[in-house]
């Protein structure tokens, strides 16, 4: 028998009642499971009977093995028959155990909060405009322009603004050479503002092979102590100087660098695509909007445990972003001087709107019923395969059934969203 003995806020305590005789098997499983562990004088390692164990290590000798067996299912069959939905690990206390004797556990677990859903019908949300220009078109083809530029060597001009340089440099504070600041066959792209400030604009007008003194002085907010404000002399060499050449974009262009004949048709192509994508980002830039403000209608007290969780989370997602780049937590804290704490202070009100947007979400999705079909899981998973370029029937052998609640809740939250959205007054 289980049931909630009281419920504060999001704290509920729960009496779950272990029938004898379920309880006395799982001590039979304890048992078999342990008695390899003791040793007992005149018996042979494993071979000592239950009781002659319990009489030497007291009765309860196997009752924490035997909890740790039966609890886990006792616990999961009363948080769905009470109908809890817990957000963190339960806290157990035992009010009753023996021989003969019922086990009843009495635990104390957080659970979701009570959420009072203010209006989340007629919100009013910003149309985003997106309609497809000329200048769009344009500004695509620029871009495709650029991605096929070739880099070509200059020999009869001097450095102009935009080119890219190959140059030696060796720079000096009162006659000193300091460290980083030498390099041979450095690339530079004239005009990218990669060095300290007037450096790049005295490489303008250079030739091929010539030298030059640069005379600059460091920034008062330069990241090295010693070089702040200091006047410094770079001696630079010109090695080769190379401009971009762009290609026509025309019929033949197209044809070489895309599946299309003609300009016409590559535009009418890139125009398509580009709807297809400003709607999506419009869709997306709403249901941003909308859910803020869905969020500010709520009354809701979260948990700690909850905003902790979440950022638990986003430090975990951080942290896989990190490695893609190659660098880990560690590095990342070395680097930007911080720490766990400092990160996660500036992620708590980011990770308490997360958790906003999550209850309210959830709480008008009980409100309209919405649910996950049959037909919308096997599109979630259609869409899985695709993603992770396997087989479906791979898909489901690896997240079916384990991960089955996990896509539920995404589904249901998808079409929350949606159902909300389309609910929305645009303005």
């Amino acid at each position: 028998m289980n049931q909630i003995l009281k419920q504060e806020k999001n704290i509920a305590t729960l009496k779950i009642t272990v029938g004898n005789e379920a309880f006395e098997n799982a001590c039979k499983q304890a048992y078999n499971k342990n008695k390899g562990k003791f040793n007992i004088p005149g018996f042979r390692k494993g071979k000592a009977t239950r009781s002659v164990i319990e009489k030497m290590y007291g009765e309860g000798a196997f009752y924490e093995d035997a909890i740790d067996l039966i609890f886990p299912e006792a616990y999961k069959n009363a948080v769905e028959e009470l109908n809890l939905e817990v957000i963190d690990r339960p806290a157990l206390d035992i009010e009753e155990i023996g021989k003969d004797k019922d086990l009843v556990m009495v635990i104390n677990v957080a659970v979701k909060p009570e959420v009072k859903l203010g209006e989340y019908k007629g919100l009013e949300v910003k149309a985003v405009d997106t309609a497809v220009t000329d200048e769009d078109v344009e500004a695509e083809l620029k871009r495709m322009q650029e991605q096929s530029a070739r880099m070509v060597t200059v020999e009869d001009r001097p450095v102009a603004d935009q080119d890219n340089l190959l140059f030696d440099f060796c720079g000096s504070v009162d006659g000193v050479e300091f460290e980083g600041g030498k390099a041979e066959n450095y690339s530079l792209v004239v005009g990218s503002n990669t060095f300290i400030p007037g450096f790049e604009e005295q490489l303008i007008g250079m030739k091929a092979g010539e030298s030059k003194d640069i005379v600059v002085t460091f920034p008062e907010d330069y990241n090295s102590e010693e070089l702040k404000g200091k006047e410094a002399v770079f001696a630079v060499v010109v090695n080769e100087i190379k401009e971009k050449q762009l290609p026509e974009i025309d019929d033949e262009f197209v044809k070489d660098t895309t599946e299309f004949e003609n300009i016409e048709e590559l535009k009418s192509d890139i125009k398509s695509k580009m709807a297809e994508s400003k709607k999506k980002q419009s869709e997306d830039t709403m249901k941003n909007e909308v859910v803020e403000k869905l969020a500010e209608n709520i009354e809701v007290e979260i948990p700690e445990v909850m905003i902790k969780n979440e950022i638990d989370s986003m430090l975990k997602d951080f942290e896989n972003n990190l490695r893609y780049q190659g660098m880990d937590l560690n590095t990342y804290y070395q680097y930007t001087e911080t720490s766990k704490e400092i990160l996660e202070e500036q992620m708590k009100d980011d990770a308490e709107k997360r958790v906003k947007i999550s209850l309210a979400v959830d709480a008008v999705s009980k409100v309209e019923g919405v649910e996950a079909t049959e037909e919308d899981m096997e599109a979630e998973y259609v869409k899985m395969a695709e993603i992770y370029k396997l087989e479906v029937e791979k898909i489901k052998e690896i997240f079916q059934n384990s991960q089955d609640d996990a896509i539920k809740s995404t589904i249901v939250a998808r079409k929350t969203v949606d159902l909300i959205l389309a609910n929305a007054k645009l303005v």
